[in-house]
């Protein structure tokens, strides 16, 4: 079973993955610094989650 998230978490992470699509790449680290950049999310838990949501949604990203 995998994790559910929340749907605020997933919009911004594909949003920002379709703004940006070469800017993210599969290193986690890299991810959570350049979402902090690219967004002014108030908490580093929720930037931690938009981050790891990413790194595993860009492999999946054909656009």
């Amino acid at each position: 079973m995998g994790n559910i998230r929340q749907t605020y978490i997933k919009r911004v992470a594909i949003e920002l993955v379709k703004k940006y699509p070469d800017t993210f790449n599969e290193d986690y680290e890299h991810n959570k610094q350049k979402v902090a950049e690219l967004t002014d999310v108030p908490t580093v838990r929720m930037k931690n989650r938009i981050a790891g949501y990413v790194t595993r949604y860009r492999p999946q990203y054909k656009g």
